[in-house]
């Protein structure tokens, strides 16, 4: 059984940066890909950025520019450095992985707050 353990959220001015830490019980490298997704309140799930294992990323366009999905295969962790943060990206952070066996895993969410 995968576990995700999201930590990095918090409360942050506009314009400033959190990093966003997702670590897994084991290899990363088991993963099909690896994703963060984000749901702000009365809204739905919304996918954020995409790492696959073979390194490809791929961005929402809300995002694009300013958020970096990336990976530390040594401590089995993938972050989310996200920068010039704006009051909308307000939400709680999903880590998400889907194994080659197209099990889907999820963590349990960290808040993020963008508010002066």
């Amino acid at each position: 059984q995968v576990q995700l353990v999201e930590s990095g959220g918090g409360l942050v001015q506009p314009g400033g940066s959190l990093r966003l830490s997702c670590a897994a019980s084991g290899s990363i490298f088991s993963f099909y890909n690896m994703k963060w997704h984000r749901q702000a309140p009365g809204k739905q799930r919304e996918l954020v950025a995409t790492l696959t294992n073979g390194g490809a990323t791929n961005y929402a366009d809300s995002v694009k520019g300013r958020f970096t999905i990336s990976r530390d295969n040594a401590k089995n962790t993938v972050y989310l450095q996200m920068n010039s943060l704006k009051p909308e990206d307000t939400a709680v952070y999903y880590c998400n992985a889907l194994t080659f066996g197209r099990k889907d895993y999820w963590g349990q969410g960290t808040q993020v707050t963008v508010s002066s």
